[in-house]
């Protein structure tokens, strides 16, 4: 514990004097670091995909360097520090988990979420999604929006009947499609409705739809710059099938997951 004690003194202290005598450190404000701590997030979600024990271990210290900045900046304002910060997760963690530190019980995971959010509730939050940030990627807050209301109630029985909302959301969208009066507007709102029923039948079968377009995404980029790269010449003068061709060359030279 006292090593891990250090280490976290060490970078209050190393942030002390970066604020004092760094030129860039004194000038960067809330909104400055921002867009950084955004990026580092997203590095730290590769590394995560990816199973980077390394890569991970980096980015989680460029993370605990902005928390800790974001703190600096708010004790100059005198509103608050890093040990105010602590405390407060401290004590919500304390609140939030009666089950251990309280008299309270509970089955299984499920129990405990359901709990979770029924002391949010509790503690003024006007809605089971007020927790669900704003700015999230459009498919993580689907995600976490099903999985809120899930814990008080809101779900369906079984898969069976969401892989139905998915057929149905699938016909609506091409009965769109199909209208010739429909408007923009229209079918791209059926064709959202089908995105959210499929990360909701994906959510019932455990898998994160984020995670799974990601691997997709890395797979795609993987193969169609093997394509770039043994193309005999110009992309743009290759015919789809010899490009398929070596589509099909790279596909077969993956490991299978």
């Amino acid at each position: 514990m006292q090593k891990k004690l250090d280490a976290f003194a060490r970078l209050l202290t190393i942030m002390d004097e970066l604020r004092e005598q760094c030129p860039w450190d004194r000038k960067q404000t809330f909104l400055s670091l921002r867009n950084l701590t955004i990026e580092e997030t997203y590095e730290l979600a590769d590394a995560l995909l990816e199973e980077d024990l390394d890569g991970i271990k980096e980015e989680i210290g460029d993370l605990l360097l902005h928390m800790v900045f974001y703190a600096k900046i708010a004790s100059e304002k005198k509103a608050w520090d890093i040990a105010d910060a602590l405390q407060a997760v401290c004590d919500k963690l304390v609140k939030r988990h009666p089950h251990i530190y309280g008299d309270a019980s509970v089955q299984n995971e499920e129990e405990v979420k359901q709990n979770w959010e029924r002391l949010k509730l509790r503690e003024g939050k006007g809605s089971v999604l007020a927790g669900v940030p704003g700015s999230l990627p459009a498919m993580i807050k689907a995600y976490r929006m099903q999985e809120k209301t899930k814990q008080v109630g809101f779900e369906w029985e079984n898969k069976e009947q969401v892989w139905a909302k998915v057929e149905e959301e699938m016909r609506e969208m091409r009965e769109a499609l199909q209208d010739k009066q429909a408007s923009a507007r229209r079918r791209e709102e059926e064709f959202g409705d089908v995105l959210f029923s499929l990360i909701n039948y994906a959510r019932f079968e455990g898998i994160d739809p984020e995670t799974a377009l990601e691997r997709v995404n890395q797979k795609f980029k993987k193969r169609f710059e093997y394509i770039e790269a043994h193309a005999e010449g110009d992309l743009k003068e290759m015919s789809l099938e010899e490009m398929d061709r070596l589509w099909n060359q790279a596909k077969g030279r993956e490991q299978p997951a």
